[in-house]
């Protein structure tokens, strides 16, 4: 099980931004754990910084549930000043939300899993080659060895 490490992402964006997300804090409740990291810019307000969160849960069941969540506040833009020469602060437009969410049986393996991982990835990047299948990181670790950072 890893200790929750810094992370640092790309955005993929035509002029390659790198994003640092600092951990920020492991809760367990019962069979429930979630994990979440932030982005601190010190030029952005903390309710508009990006966040990761990755959740595990072990259902009635016995199925484990994963969830990796992905979230980017959009800032309106500042207007121009108003007749007492004020601008308002930007504030949050609206929040984007991706989500990779697994639901592992008791008997899957974590080569089944993988797998099966591998293939949503190179079925959303339209990958149609042989790729390495991931195999390292936080979110792997989550969605193929059910294991959370610390």
């Amino acid at each position: 099980m890893a200790q929750q490490a810094t992370i640092t992402v790309f955005d993929g964006a035509s002029t390659p931004v790198s994003h640092t997300l600092k951990g920020d804090g492991v809760k367990q409740d019962g069979d429930t754990s979630i994990a979440s990291w932030k982005e601190t810019v010190n030029t952005i307000p903390d309710y508009a910084q990006m966040r990761l969160t990755q959740l595990r849960q072990k259902l009635k069941s016995g199925t484990v549930k994963c969830t990796s969540r992905v979230e980017v506040p959009v800032m309106e833009s500042i207007a121009g000043q108003n007749a007492a020469g004020y601008t308002a602060s930007p504030k949050v437009a609206f929040v984007d939300r991706s989500e990779y969410v697994t639901f592992a049986s008791p008997r899957s393996t974590s080569a089944s899993k993988r797998l099966c991982m591998q293939v949503l990835i190179n079925w959303m990047n339209n990958v149609t080659t042989t790729v390495t299948p991931v195999a390292a990181g936080v979110v792997s670790d989550l969605h193929q060895d059910l294991l959370m950072v610390s």
